[in-house]
């Protein structure tokens, strides 16, 4: 180890009539003042948590001090990174917790206290992802749907209030109470962070991780935070550092402003689709620049909040007056604003850098004057369109699906609600993306004010819904006036979660679905959300698209997608008149008027006083008490984890990894976490709905696969269940099948596992470009190594996705440049040994080979990459996963 002086370096700051220490990394030996002076923020803000951490035992001082002053940093370096706090949801949370859960009675098997086995960094989970749209189109549906998901996941609740009880620095907030990104915005996160006391107290940035992707909503408040899996939040939760390579930093210069008519969420519909053309997944992204002057807060959170749909790790924003302006407007304390300001402005942290003074490993630029109203679909965020261009779009799509499914022969059926291609089914006000957004909340309730006005309704085959990220929402449109009118069109309240989003969008109307199932109808949904992943939404609707709140409000009355918004009319008014939507799209100077006499910090006091007390149902659950979680064999939503006793990780034998192994599935581009482990509804038809029957639990009570994320027997049947997977091996059939080989009999791929388990027959995935995009979920990597997969071979990775496979001892490689399966003229049918080349090992940077042995062919050897890009993840490969690591690292005595 390098000889390494005492670390941190501090400083005092004074700020009114309080000192504290803050660290000063370019007081570090070594490190250059002026070319700190030009590091990325994103650079800072690590390299101070670094530096505070700095251990002279375990830490080289060489690459801080060379990432300090921009000089190289070898690809090999690792910075080990502490986190201030863990944010969860409960769909990645419940594993959470139960993994914890096992981790915590095996210590105690082991003779050590349970109390061992407790987070040691704060942890804040949110329950906002188990509400479904059951109900909608009611005044009473918010209280209906939240009675529905009580009965559903009464155990799990049960389970999450045991947990508080029994572990420390958790906090919970129950159902009904928001979504977890826009209450950490508006409530949980601090910008800047003190601990101590008196000379002691130091004053630093707040970091988190959170167990879902779209955490970096945070960074549009200038808060660095980021995605991970479960189980990686676990290792840092129990005081493992999360260890980094050199970050490299895109900026992006924003200049000019928004047009009229333009909203933040048409800004990152546009600037989804140029990051994923320019390329930035594994990579940081920074705003800067004049333009960001000119987007406010709740704009910028909105951007930061699609970074997953753009690939980047975060998407950070400065710290400027418009962060102060939020911090007051949200109800935070002058005190500690102050802080922040006085913080910000002596470590450097303070506004948008000026052009040219910054060094940005690459800069992309956009005029914000060149956005127009945009909407992205039909199967992927970053398929944006401008508004003009809609109708063409969604003609392709559907053109495309009949090409191989010819259009609907069996007659219209006879019903107040009539469907055809086309038509919209779904129109949800849903997601923290843009609920937390006063600016196009309030577009979007002016606009149902006005087609009142002229006399328009949503048809009645649209299932409408409103469902915010906070209670402060409705507050400021009730107040407004602005409610009633949302709720008269049928955008009634249906809960305060992710409801659509995330799937929960509940079933169709059974006129609607009937017509849909019986005529192969391609149908569409639009949601004010951040995904639209194939079968992400519900399973029956095909073609799903992102839009604004005003945008969904104005597709739900014009009941179709075919229809040219910005030339043909929504409908006829009152008057026979026809009614086009620039009749009812409201300035933006009204829209700013009524926000701001609406919207009051006092409402964000009030709101969150009480965040953590639940209502009735969640007060009188009576969960387990003790430090130990009473499992138990008839459950159907717990069971202890079973990943600290899994088969070993393909570890080489005289250079072979895996010999005689076949192919479960051969796939293409871009497969999401939702086609490997899908959140949304469970068919009775599937190995997990046969196995929830044999359970007893009847198909009306099997809730979603997300609800049931804590109960392995469920999950591991439901991997790669999505009803539209692609896999070539059973090509054009969609759904969770392939073939058992080599005789080539069709099966669910739960069943083909489990005979070549009986066999020992080793598992291999083929994947295209962007394995694993999407959501943080770290079943898409434990349902893989449950089924026996011990390798994955794409031609790239989504960030989030590859380490989870590692952190689940899966091995994640690579083809080299310019091939894939295709190319290579593999059909997923061949023999394949896997090894390593004379002098390669699992080491970062080192090769492996696949020697193929084709049914009627001769052998051949196709070079390939690990995928494993630094010291740590070879350990944590090695021992199984992240969890076996910790529990032989940190609980062995």
């Amino acid at each position: 180890m390098t000889n390494a002086p005492s670390l941190p370096v501090r400083e005092s700051l004074t700020v009114g009539p309080v000192s504290i220490q803050v660290v000063r990394v370019d007081r570090v030996p070594g490190v250059d003042a002026g070319r700190w002076a030009r590091r990325p923020r994103t650079v800072r803000i690590i390299l101070e948590n670094v530096v505070r951490h700095f251990d002279p035992a375990r830490d080289e001082l060489g690459p801080v001090v060379a990432l300090a002053n921009g000089a190289a940093v070898a690809d090999t370096a690792e910075f080990r990174y502490f986190p201030e706090r863990v944010l969860l949801q409960d769909f990645t949370g419940v594993p959470t917790i139960v993994d914890l859960a096992t981790l915590r009675s095996a210590a105690v098997e082991r003779g050590l206290p349970p109390e061992r086995v407790n987070p040691l960094v704060p942890v804040n989970l949110i329950v906002d992802h188990s509400v479904q749209v059951d109900s909608y189109g009611s005044p009473r549906s918010l209280l209906i749907n939240l009675d529905k998901e009580y009965e559903r996941n009464h155990e799990r609740y049960r389970f999450l209030q045991w947990a508080k009880g029994a572990y420390s620095n958790y906090h919970i907030v129950p159902p009904g109470n928001g979504i977890c990104h826009q209450v950490n915005l508006e409530y949980l996160s601090q910008v800047v962070v003190t601990r101590g006391s008196g000379p002691e107290a130091v004053a630093f940035p707040d970091t988190l991780l959170g167990t879902d992707s779209h955490t970096t909503m945070v960074n549009g408040l200038s808060v660095l935070g980021w995605g991970v899996g479960g189980i990686e939040a676990e290792a840092v939760m129990l005081g493992e550092p999360y260890t980094m390579p050199r970050p490299i930093v895109v900026g992006v210069e924003l200049t000019g402003s928004l047009p009229s008519g333009a909203t933040a969420t048409d800004l990152v519909l546009t600037i989804t689709r140029l990051l994923r053309e320019t390329g930035v997944v594994d990579q940081f992204v920074e705003f800067f620049g004049p333009g960001v002057a000119h987007l406010a807060v709740a704009d910028r959170a909105t951007i930061s909040n699609m970074c997953p749909e753009y690939g980047a790790t975060a998407a950070l924003f400065p710290i400027d007056e418009a962060s102060l302006a939020y911090l007051r407007g949200t109800g935070r304390e002058a005190h500690h604003i102050a802080l922040v300001e006085a913080y910000a402005r002596a470590t450097g942290l303070w506004g948008s850098p000026a052009v040219g003074t910054i060094d940005y490993d690459r800069v992309v630029r956009l005029d914000l004057g060149t956005v127009v109203p945009t909407i992205s679909g039909p199967r992927n965020p970053e398929e944006s369109v401008p508004l003009s261009g809609a109708v063409a779009s969604f003609q392709a799509a559907l053109s495309s699906y009949r090409k191989s499914r010819p259009a609907p022969t069996a007659p219209a059926m006879a019903t107040d609600a009539p469907v055809a291609d086309g038509s919209v089914v779904i129109a949800a006000i849903t997601s923290c993306t843009n609920t937390s957004n006063p600016s196009v909340m309030v577009g979007a309730g002016l606009i149902a004010r006005n087609a009142l006005a002229r006399g328009l309704q949503v048809p009645p085959h649209v299932k409408t819904s409103l469902a915010p990220g906070s209670k402060v929402v409705t507050a400021y449109l009730e107040r407004a006036g602005l409610l009633k009118p949302l709720a008269d069109l049928g955008f009634d309240l249906v809960g305060y979660g992710c409801t659509t989003c995330i799937g929960n969008s509940g079933p169709l109307p059974p006129a609607v679905s009937e017509q849909v199932r019986a005529r192969d109808l391609y149908v569409a949904a639009v949601l004010s959300g951040n995904r639209n992943f194939e079968a992400r939404i519900q399973n029956e609707v095909r073609a799903n698209y992102l839009a604004s709140p005003m945008l969904v409000v104005a597709y739900g009355l014009a009941g179709r997608m075919d229809l040219d918004l910005t030339r043909e009319a929504l409908g006829r008014g009152a008057d026979g008149q026809p009614v086009y939507l620039r009749d009812l799209w409201p300035s933006a100077e009204e829209i700013r008027s009524i926000v701001e006499a609406n919207l009051a910090p006092s409402m964000f006091r009030e709101k969150y006083a009480a965040i953590e007390v639940g209502d009735e149902h969640w007060e009188n659950l009576h969960p387990p008490v003790g430090p130990r979680y009473p499992w138990s064999d008839e459950s159907t939503y717990l069971a202890k984890a079973p990943y600290l006793h899994l088969p070993s990780p393909w570890l080489p034998k005289e250079g072979v990894l895996a010999r005689g192994a076949r192919a479960l599935l051969v796939l293409g581009d871009r497969v999401t976490t939702d086609h490997i482990s899908p959140a949304g509804e469970i068919p009775p038809d599937t190995p997990a709905g046969r196995y929830l029957a044999g359970r007893g639990v009847p198909p009306a009570e099997f809730n979603t696969y997300g609800a049931r994320r804590g109960h392995h027997e469920v999950l591991v049947r439901g991997t790669f269940a999505n009803v539209r997977l692609k896999n070539d091996l059973v090509k054009p059939k969609e759904g969770g099948y392939t073939l058992h080989l080599p005789e080539g009999t069709e099966m669910t791929i739960f069943d083909a596992a489990e005979r070549y388990r009986a066999e020992g027959t080793p598992l291999l995935v083929f994947a295209g470009k962007s394995y694993g995009q999407g959501s943080s979920r770290d079943w898409a990597a434990k349902g893989p190594r449950l089924l026996g997969v011990g390798a994955v071979i794409a031609e790239s990775f989504e960030r989030i996705h590859r380490t989870n496979l590692i952190e689940m001892g899966v091995l994640p490689l690579t083809y080299r440049p310019g091939d894939s399966w295709s190319r290579l003229g593999l059909t997923g049918r061949e023999a394949f040994d896997l090894v390593l080349p004379p002098g390669q090992e699992l080491r970062p940077g080192d090769h492996a080979e696949l020697r193929v042995t084709a049914p009627n062919g001769p052998p051949r050897a196709i070079p390939l990459d690990l995928r494993l890009h630094n010291a740590t993840e070879v350990e944590y490969y090695r021992a199984g996963g992240v969890l076996p690591y910790v529990m032989e690292h940190r609980f062995a005595h």
